[in-house]
């Protein structure tokens, strides 16, 4: 494949979010917005494993590089940081299955969402392909 064939590199970044719920939030830069899900275990870090992930809606691209305190009485109130973040390559996007190739320095290699609808509408499943 030459060079510019190669699929476009967009920025991802995955927050430590604690909130109420202790979670991680994955954030997927797409069409000019992060697309994102909250995942209570973290995103897997062995082939194969399961996480549950909770789409939680558009973010503006801001959020990339936020990393901070949101205040009490605020949507998502507690502090913020920055568990990783680089780019990923979409592989494939469509309403049932997302594959991507993460480049960034705790997350490497591909990952997979695919819609989880016995757990109710807007639950995926996030697993690190073998």
């Amino acid at each position: 494949m030459a060079e510019d064939e190669s699929p476009e590199k967009l920025r991802f970044v995955v927050h430590d979010h604690h909130s109420k719920n202790h979670h991680y939030d994955l954030r997927l830069e797409k069409d000019g917005i992060l697309k994102c899900w909250a995942v209570p275990k973290g995103v897997p870090e062995i082939p194969g494993e399961k996480h549950l992930s909770i789409d939680s809606g558009d973010h503006e691209l801001s959020a990339l590089t936020f990393s901070g305190i949101i205040p009490a009485g605020e949507y998502g109130a507690g502090e913020i940081l920055i568990d990783d973040s680089g780019t990923y390559e979409s592989l494939s996007w469509d309403e049932k299955k997302i594959e991507f190739f993460l480049h960034g320095e705790k997350y490497r290699g591909k990952y997979v969402l695919v819609r989880f609808k016995r757990a109710g509408e807007g639950n995926w499943l996030l697993m690190k392909a073998k």
